[in-house]
């Protein structure tokens, strides 16, 4: 079961590895991890993705509340949140398959944002899903290099 972990911060060197080194000393796992500054910059969100049971769900919030670098905690699924994530993909290119290059970009909404004779660079800004499904529709081109931001989520907005 998938759990997004969104934590405030304060915003100072060693919390990261303080926050990561939990994950590691109990052998949770981290599918996705994404830090910025809020706001205010004293203070820094991560955005943290895991996949456990539902106890090993609650030990992580747990353990997130004892540090004292950490504000606050909020947890949700990936049902109540928006998720999105940034890729970039350096493809080759040719004349047989530019074409479908930008087709694919074109249906899933992704960016060419650098070109070269016989190179490309494609962004992609959706949710984490999505990202991969663009990524199995070009696994027949040459990739060169990819590179993936990790997971941000807000829960979604609420009538009322």
């Amino acid at each position: 079961m998938k759990r997004i972990y969104n934590v405030l911060v304060q915003n100072q060197s060693g919390v990261l590895c303080k926050v990561s080194g939990l994950f590691w000393r109990r052998c949770f796992n981290i599918d996705s991890l994404a830090v910025g500054e809020t706001e205010d910059t004293a203070v820094s969100n991560m955005t943290i993705v895991s996949t456990g049971d539902e106890h090993t769900q609650e030990q992580i919030e747990k353990q997130l509340n004892k540090k004292l670098d950490v504000i606050k905690v909020k947890t949700f699924d990936e049902k109540e949140a928006v998720c999105r994530e940034l890729m970039l993909i350096k493809v080759k290119y040719n004349r047989e398959n530019r074409r479908d290059i930008i087709d694919n970009c074109s249906v899933m909404n992704a960016t060419i944002i650098d070109m070269a004779n016989n190179m490309m660079t494609i962004q992609i800004c959706d949710t984490p899903e999505r990202a991969q499904i663009f990524l199995e529709n070009i696994n027949h081109i040459k990739i060169v290099e990819i590179t993936r931001s990790g997971t941000v989520a807000l829960t979604k907005c609420k009538e009322g």
